[in-house]
């Protein structure tokens, strides 16, 4: 019997996902999660097999709980799901020790067969996924315009330009250029849009 640990923040999704993996008859959910601490807090506790993890959950999010799972849980293996397959995300989890990646819209079925072949030791990515990951457009932005952005995440969303000067040890005017040439090139409204886009084609 392979036991699981189910993650997802939406408790319709993760209660359906968790009726539909019951019916396997080598498959049993002995825990589920709605936020990422509470996964850690599940995973540490029951030793699961497998966790299956939302990408996006409040506080840790699904790579972060596969980062933690591969530093203080080695004996689980650590799927992700994705409503929407971005090379970003995928490179995130990958990087953070994630053997599987799957997106929502697959059918149950595939997901029961990827948990069983990363159980055993195997990789699954989903292939359309793998596409868009690999023929993905080359960054357009400097080295710069990347290191200011990436600061935009640090400070977070209240971050002034002063904030994020004070720590790429640049003036708030300068960070303010670079801002504006980074959001021009991705035709991005804000700095946040910015910073997304950026995050998911995975050049953060």
């Amino acid at each position: 019997m392979i036991r699981l640990v189910l993650a997802d923040d939406e408790s319709l999704t993760r209660g359906a996902v968790g009726a539909l993996l019951g019916l396997e008859a080598d498959l049993t959910v002995v825990a589920e999660a709605g936020t990422g601490d509470e996964a850690v807090a599940a995973i540490r506790e029951h030793r699961p097999d497998v966790a299956v993890l939302d990408v996006e959950m409040p506080g840790r999010d699904g790579s972060e709980v596969a980062q933690w799972v591969a530093g203080n849980a080695p004996s689980t293996r650590c799927i992700i799901l994705t409503r929407h397959a971005r090379p970003g995300v995928l490179r995130r989890a990958l990087a953070a020790g994630a053997a599987g990646f799957v997106t929502k819209s697959a059918p149950a079925s595939l997901l029961a067969d990827v948990i069983r072949r990363v159980h055993g030791g195997g990789r699954y990515v989903d292939p359309d996924l793998a596409l868009t990951a690999l023929t993905t457009e080359e960054c357009p932005l400097t080295d710069r315009e990347l290191e200011v952005l990436r600061t935009v995440d640090e400070v977070g969303p209240s971050g002034t330009a002063s904030d994020i000067a004070a720590r790429v040890h640049l003036s708030p005017g300068t960070v303010r250029n670079y801002l504006s040439s980074a959001m021009q090139k991705l035709g991005a409204g804000t700095r946040q849009d910015a910073l997304v886009q950026a995050r998911d084609h995975g050049w953060l």
